[in-house]
């Protein structure tokens, strides 16, 4: 792919942050501002938000529910590959870690 470099005054901190939450997105920074440039290109437009989004009543009970199953244990056993994890999906017999069935 032919690259072309652009140099950006960015404040460190500013961009130290946004290089984490491009890693915990499992991107590049540089992946990043391409995309944005990409989409700047298309819409021709410049979009800044500071969004907070809340999880709806629903989410959040379904949160709950799911912290409360896995403090008592009801969680599959850790899987080194696909087909085990579906062997025990399969299995009428499969239990959680804390023993129980889990049909």
């Amino acid at each position: 792919m032919n690259t072309a470099v652009v140099n950006v005054k960015v404040d460190p901190k500013i961009k130290k942050q946004a290089q984490k939450v491009a890693e915990a997105l499992g991107l590049s920074l540089s992946s990043v501002v391409n995309a944005y440039l990409r989409q700047l290109i298309k819409t021709r437009r410049v979009e800044f938000s500071d969004v907070r989004l809340e999880p709806t009543p629903y989410t959040k009970r379904m949160l709950r529910q799911s912290e409360k199953d896995i403090k008592a244990g009801y969680v599959s056993p850790v899987f080194e590959n696909v087909e085990d994890s579906i062997a025990w999906l399969d299995d009428p017999d499969a239990k959680y870690q804390n023993g129980h069935p889990a049909r």
